[in-house]
């Protein structure tokens, strides 16, 4: 059922509306963009294509959205699947809207809303029963295609048939988290943060706490987002919370009132909590005063025990010390944060479905590490009546990784790595260190699971369900090495890295790579050397050595050249524009904004597959290896016949990396890297275009690797990077 919306209508090219009609985009699904003219939808289209980050996965997808009018286009409605309504947060012009559709609309279409906090049921008054039946809310978050959170809200006319075909549409084609709730005034989500920010508003009106320490205290320090709670106001709009909060008969602080008044409504109008300014320096943030209603300079926060704090990394353990602690910041948390989770565990019953359910919309709406109720078992605080309340598990297809660790499936393990037996003939080789950066216990799991799979298993799937699949290699023990001149053991651990992916490559079982996140370095040459891939739609894949002055050096610049010039006759007359590309897709380092972008680099082939779900990637990746073992996997034999160019290929890289050298867009570094690189591309000085082995463009990639790490400017740059996160230019 989930494949089954062939086309969806979304009304309203707002904010939301226009990014919402982008992912259903991204998901392949035709979209009718309607707004009050043609006009009006395409300036809401072309505000979201302006937006960062960038609601597309790639510009392609812009072409599967069309727009229109209300007042000449609603008759298109009649031939979709589903009409979503996205239009202002105003009961009376949803229900003449809805009006509108009800008359257009063909008998069976879904008809949902996005509202974000009026009850569904009050949109449904005087519509057709066919109208009723198949109305829902779907509740997106913003931005809709970075949030996993939808909230699906049937009433008690919906069909459950309904709600289940969107909630499988919403899970399995949008890649979202659903959650159902129930219909009240701002469902589970709004509802639950709102009540806390009622809280912090009116501990900033007491005067006690700056804006700039309320931030810092609930942010990262407590497991939230870096934007905290005026950030976040800010962007999202305060006089849209002055409307949710009006669902709820919440009365807001008499200073909020006045920055309604005044137009400071956030980022939207230039100043809300927070106000940026031009200044002859550069740019400026200012705070407001509450008090005043005017902006001050901003006031770094002095709270220890947040700088205390920061070496817990256990995200329950940090809160519960912050919580208990006798200062400032456990004085706000007793607080605000107490209360917030009383009132949660009072309402649960009337709001939610389950406990479990809240703490995944705080997870997947707000960003929050931890749910309330998973706060409050941190906390030794009794969650009442509904945290006895059913916790429905996640379905058999998500997160299958974790269901196999928690069924004592691990089949070996080491500080870094892990194999475990998903089931069905099919292991698993799951990285877990911090960010997955790769050394020796990955590279030696790798053997492990290539040997284990094998001999007694069917497949392997090398993937993981942290954010990250891998930021590459570890580049402090590269630097030690490099610092102490231990030429030999660096040139091992590159022959023990290529030993490693060529081991993906050719071994006896299919080999499935599921990358999602952060896919850089080492972690995509991994990726290249899979028989296939199945990527998480949000993956975010490329050879970025060069930033720290390298080449990738585990066989990904040998990969990229085999890949762009498969297929070509050993004598083909002009290599130079295939060979051009790989060289300006590692030379320049990027990286792929989705999957979908991925393919476009030359990171995932044809064959390879995209889930649009993050938690179903390792379940479809096992599919994948599975189908492959029915379709009689064979080993690939190696290459032999890679056309390269010579020195006639390597002399037009080099001129072009002089040409950008004396223009003063690369640096003399960056030139020096430039045609180490170039030099693997063309297969070396060659006098003539040939042919060459995989091995033999390895051997190259491997030398190159090894003389840029004795360049000074090189170990400057790992330095750097490793000190502030950040690439050098030198």
């Amino acid at each position: 059922m989930a494949q089954t919306m062939r086309s969806v209508a979304v009304l309203g090219a707002g904010t939301m509306g226009a990014q919402i009609a982008a992912h259903f985009a991204n998901a392949g699904v035709p979209v009718v963009l309607l707004d009050l003219t043609a006009d009006t939808a395409r300036d809401g289209l072309k505000r979201a294509r302006s937006l960062k980050p960038d609601p597309f996965f790639t510009a392609d997808a812009l072409a599967r959205i069309t727009t229109g009018g209300f007042d000449t286009d609603l008759a298109a409605l009649k031939d979709v699947d589903w009409i979503m309504e996205a239009v202002v947060e105003q009961l009376d012009v949803k229900r003449a809207l809805f009006e509108k559709v009800d008359a257009v609309r063909r008998p069976g279409a879904i008809v949902s809303s996005n509202t974000s906090g009026i009850p569904i049921a009050s949109l449904a008054d005087g519509r057709s029963e066919d109208f009723r039946r198949h109305l829902v809310g779907t509740h997106f978050f913003n931005p809709p295609r970075y949030l996993r959170l939808v909230e699906v809200i049937p009433t008690k006319d919906t069909d459950p048939a309904i709600t289940e075909r969107v909630s499988n549409f919403c899970d399995h084609r949008l890649g979202k988290g659903v959650v159902l709730a129930k219909d009240t005034p701002n469902f589970i989500g709004n509802h639950l943060a709102l009540y806390g920010v009622m809280l912090t508003l009116k501990a900033l009106e007491s005067g006690r706490y700056t804006i700039e320490e309320i931030d810092a205290i609930t942010g990262a320090a407590i497991g939230r987002p870096k934007s905290a709670t005026f950030r976040t106001m800010d962007i999202a709009g305060i006089d849209i919370l002055a409307h949710v909060a009006g669902n709820l008969g919440f009365e807001l602080p008499a200073f909020v009132r006045t920055m309604i008044e005044k137009g400071m409504v956030g980022e939207k109008a230039g100043q809300g909590f927070y106000k940026r300014v031009k200044t002859p320096a550069g740019t400026e943030i200012l705070t407001l005063d509450p008090a005043a209603a005017v902006y001050r300079p901003k006031q770094p926060p002095r709270l220890a025990s947040i700088d205390a704090a920061r070496a817990i990394e256990d995200t329950g353990a940090r809160i519960k010390a912050l919580y208990e602690g006798k200062d400032k910041v456990g004085d706000f948390l007793r607080e605000t944060l107490g209360p917030t989770l009383e009132y949660t565990a009072k309402v649960t019953p009337q709001i939610a479905y389950s406990a479990d359910d809240v703490d995944r919309v705080m997870r997947w709406g707000f960003g929050w590490e931890l749910g309330p109720y998973e706060i409050m078992k941190a906390l030794g605080m009794n969650g009442g009546g509904a945290s006895a309340a059913a916790v429905q598990g996640p379905p058999s297809d998500l997160v299958i990784l974790k269901q196999a660790k928690e069924r004592q499936k691990v089949v070996r393990k080491n500080a870094g790595a892990s194999l475990v037996d998903l089931g069905d003939g099919v292991l698993a080789l799951e990285f877990h260190a911090k960010m997955n950066a790769l050394g020796g216990d990955q590279i030696q799991m790798i053997h492990a699971g290539v040997k284990e799979a094998a001999a007694n298993f069917s497949a392997l799937v090398v993937g993981n369900d942290a954010a990250n699949f891998s930021v590459g290699a570890n580049l402090m023990l590269l630097l030690l090495e490099a610092q102490e001149g231990n030429w030999d053991e660096i040139d091992l651990m590159i022959r023990a890295f290529q030993g490693s992916t060529q081991a993906l490559r050719f071994a006896d079982v299919p080999v499935i790579v599921a990358p999602a996140g952060l896919t850089l370095g080492g972690g995509c040459e991994i990726t290249l050397h899979g028989d296939r891939v199945q990527a998480a739609a949000e993956s975010y894949i490329g050879l970025v050595e060069v930033g720290v002055g390298l080449i990738p050096g585990g066989g990904g610049t040998k990969e990229m050249l085999a890949r762009a010039v498969h297929g070509l006759p050993a004598n083909h007359p002009d290599l130079l524009p295939f060979v051009q590309r790989t060289f300006e897709t590692i030379g320049f380092g990027k990286v792929s904004t989705s999957a979908a972008d991925a393919r476009r680099l030359g990171f995932l082939g044809d064959a390879d597959r995209v889930t649009m779900n993050r938690e179903r990637v390792m379940a479809d990746a096992k599919e994948y290896a599975l189908e492959r073992v029915r379709e009689g996997y064979q080993r690939p034999a190696p290459r032999t016949a890679i056309p390269v160019g010579g020195e006639t290929i390597l002399a037009a890289l080099k001129l072009g990396i002089h040409l950008a050298w004396r223009a003063g867009r690369i640096s003399d570094h960056d030139a020096v890297v430039g045609r180490a690189l170039a030099n693997v591309l063309a297969g070396g000085p060659l006098p003539h275009q040939t042919t060459v082995s995989e091995q033999y463009l390895l051997d190259l990639e491997r030398e190159a690797f090894l003389s840029l790490c004795g360049e000074r400017k090189t170990l400057e740059r790992i330095q750097h990077t490793l000190k502030t996160g950040k690439p050098l230019r030198n």
